[in-house]
């Protein structure tokens, strides 16, 4: 069997006390320390191939992106500053950015969809997007204030340990830095909107996308966020019509929001 490209690390799962198989050379990785799950992980590698297919799996990634973007310009110049992308899956979010003029990072732990966003990016003629396999908790070794902006979208939802992932995020941006997160609300009509109409009526995503025991009430998310030493700056809801399909930006933060947090000077 051909050895793996040295930038594609195979990961391999077991679930014996949270340790993950990672690499050629099988070292054992302890994902509770990552604040990483496995099974996420595999969800996510398993769908990668069709990351940038407009009308796959990820449509509703694809409608919602220009709207993410749109919040974080709306806050935060991206021209010329150096943005880290958490969670950045296939590079959806992270080229949208880099079309701006923001020199980003784009950090997963999903081999898979990593390997698409490098491909994505040269086909894209954006070279500059620097793509990692790492955690938020990991890179804060080794580039703590390092971040004009931290963008955390649709995945804090996914880790087994939130808090952790809100106080990464604070520490790696600079004085006077933002930190964007988009999540999931938790409560009756989100259940209903977000799994039971998305995934299994109007099958927007896959089966078993989102748990709704991890959604995320807005004001835990901010009660994290100023607990992490950021300054709550505002939240906005991402809504979703019915009758066109379409998403966009207002005042509801029942299912869908976006929160925006700055670090003091």
């Amino acid at each position: 069997m051909a050895e793996p490209h040295a930038e594609h690390i195979v990961q391999i799962n077991f679930t014996a006390k949270n340790h993950t198989i990672v690499g050629n050379n099988y070292r054992l990785m302890d994902t509770k320390d990552l604040n990483v799950d496995p099974l996420e992980v595999r969800k996510f590698d398993e769908l990668a191939s069709r990351w940038w297919d407009p009308d796959g799996e990820f449509k509703p990634l694809h409608k919602i992106n220009p709207l993410r973007i749109a919040y974080v310009e709306a806050h935060a110049d991206l021209a010329g500053k150096k943005v880290l992308d958490v969670g950045c899956g296939g590079g959806l979010l992270s080229e949208g950015m880099a079309k701006c003029g923001a020199l980003v990072t784009g950090i997963d732990m999903a081999p898979a969809p990593l390997a698409v966003a490098r491909l994505h990016r040269h086909k894209s003629g954006l070279p500059e997007i620097n793509y990692l396999e790492t955690s938020a908790e990991q890179l804060l070794m080794t580039d703590a204030g390092g971040f004009d902006i931290v963008t955390c979208m649709e995945v804090i939802e996914h880790v087994p340990d939130p808090v952790s992932l809100v106080r990464a995020c604070a520490q790696l941006i600079r004085p006077g830095g933002s930190v964007f997160f988009s999540t999931l609300n938790r409560n009756a009509k989100s259940f209903m909107t977000a799994i039971v109409a998305a995934e299994y009526l109007l099958r927007l995503l896959p089966k078993g996308t989102h748990e709704y025991e991890r959604f995320i009430k807005p004001s835990e998310l901010r009660q994290w966020g100023i607990a992490a030493g950021l300054q709550f700056c505002g939240i906005s809801g991402i809504e979703y019509s019915v009758l066109d399909g379409e998403f966009a930006l207002g005042p509801n933060v029942d299912v869908n929001y976006l929160m925006h947090f700055a670090s003091f000077s």
